[in-house]
C-alpha cells in the first residue's frame, strides 16, 4: 500500500475535498489500495459526522449514509415494511463485514471482476484503452446485459437491487452543485467508451442519505443465487415486488444482481406483467423481455437460462402460482 495523509472531517465542508478519497467502513477501498488499483493521496474520515439516523415522515424513510449494513437490515420499520431490503442485506457479505460497510459506502463499491483486480493485466476500467481480456477470458461471475465492447464488469452490491426495486432516491451534498436527489438509474452509468466512470458523481461529492417512498403494496422477496450460501457475491439475483388483487396483477418491481453492471432494472419487463393473470406462461413472456438483448460470452453463457429460472421462481412465490 503506499503512503497516503488521513484527515478526519468534523463537517460537510470538509468532507468535500476534491484531492480526498472519502472513507467510512472502508471495506472495500482498503482492498483497492492494498492492490493499489486505488491509490489516494488523501483519506477523509467521515464517521464522525452526523449521518448515522434513520428518520421516518409521512412521505418517506431518510437513511443515513453511515448506517451500517447491519442496523439497516435490523430495522423494524425496514423489516416490516421493506423486507426486501432487509433480505438482500442479510444475503451480502459476512456479519462482521455488515457491521463496518455503510449504506453510501456500499452504492459505491467496486466490481469485483478478476481482471479489474489484477494488476499485472489490462482492464479498461483500471486503466482506459488497455483492454478487456475478460470477454475472452475468465468470465464466469460476469455481465451478459448492459455491456459495452470494452467492459463486461458487474455491480456487486446487493442492497443496490433491492434499492432500485424501491425506487430509491440518493442524496448527494456537491460542493458545485448544492443538494442534489437522484434515482439509482440517474447515478449509475453504462460502461459505453470510458467504464472507468461508473456514476456522474464528480470529486468532491458526498452521499448524505438514502430516501426510501412510502412502502409499495404487495409481497416483497430477495432471492440470491450464488456458487456458496454465504460470502459469495450473486450469479443472479432478484428482487421482486408484486401486488396481486382480482386475481391480477395491480403492481410490479423487479431489479436484477448479477447481470449487468450496475442493479439492473428494465420496466417494459414490469409492463409485460401488469394487468395480466399471473401464469408459468407469463413468466416466461416476461423473462424473454428481460433477456432479449442479453449476450454471454462463454463461462458465463450459464446465466441467461439461470436468470430465466430465479425471475420466474420469484414471481411464483410473490403470485402464488405452482410451478
Amino acid at each position: 500500500m503506499k503512503s497516503f495523509e488521513y484527515v478526519r472531517a468534523s463537517g460537510i465542508a470538509d468532507a468535500q475535498d476534491t484531492a480526498g478519497r472519502i472513507i467510512a467502513g472502508g471495506t472495500n477501498l482498503i482492498d483497492l489500495m492494498k492492490h493499489q488499483i486505488e491509490t489516494p493521496p488523501r483519506l477523509v474520515d467521515v464517521t464522525r459526522l452526523d449521518m448515522t439516523e434513520i428518520e421516518q415522515s409521512a412521505h418517506s424513510l431518510r437513511i443515513g449514509a453511515l448506517v451500517t449494513n447491519s442496523d439497516l437490515a435490523a430495522h423494524d420499520t425496514v423489516r416490516r415494511d421493506y423486507p426486501v431490503l432487509s433480505r438482500a442485506l442479510l444475503a451480502g457479505a459476512s456479519g462482521q463485514l455488515r457491521n463496518k460497510a455503510t449504506t453510501g459506502g456500499n452504492l459505491l463499491q467496486r466490481t469485483r471482476c478478476p481482471y479489474f483486480y489484477d494488476t499485472t493485466q489490462p482492464c479498461n476500467k483500471r486503466v482506459p484503452g488497455s483492454g478487456c481480456p475478460a470477454k475472452e477470458g475468465i468470465n464466469r461471475i460476469l455481465a451478459v446485459l448492459g455491456t459495452s465492447p470494452h467492459c463486461i464488469a458487474t455491480h456487486p452490491s446487493d442492497m443496490a437491487v433491492a434499492m432500485r426495486a424501491l425506487d430509491a432516491r440518493v442524496e448527494i451534498e456537491s460542493p458545485n452543485r448544492g443538494t442534489e436527489m437522484l434515482t439509482l438509474d440517474e447515478m449509475y452509468v453504462l460502461p459505453g467508451d470510458d467504464p472507468s466512470k461508473e456514476t456522474v458523481l464528480e470529486a468532491g461529492d458526498l452521499i448524505t442519505a438514502v430516501h426510501l417512498p412510502q412502502p409499495p403494496k404487495g409481497k416483497q422477496t430477495y432471492r440470491k443465487v450464488r456458487d456458496r450460501s454465504s460470502y459469495a457475491f450473486a450469479l443472479v439475483s432478484v428482487a421482486g415486488i408484486v401486488d396481486v388483487e382480482d386475481g391480477k396483477i395491480t403492481e410490479a418491481a423487479l431489479a436484477f444482481g448479477g447481470l449487468a453492471p450496475r442493479p439492473w432494472r428494465d420496466g417494459t419487463v414490469e409492463d409485460v406483467l401488469v394487468g395480466e393473470a399471473p401464469s408459468d406462461a407469463l413468466f416466461d413472456k416476461a423473462a424473454d423481455v428481460l433477456l432479449q438483448d442479453a449476450q454471454g460470452f462463454g463461462e458465463n453463457d450459464f446465466k441467461i437460462p439461470l436468470a430465466r429460472r430465479t425471475l420466474k421462481a420469484v414471481l411464483a412465490e410473490l403470485t402464488g402460482v405452482t410451478q
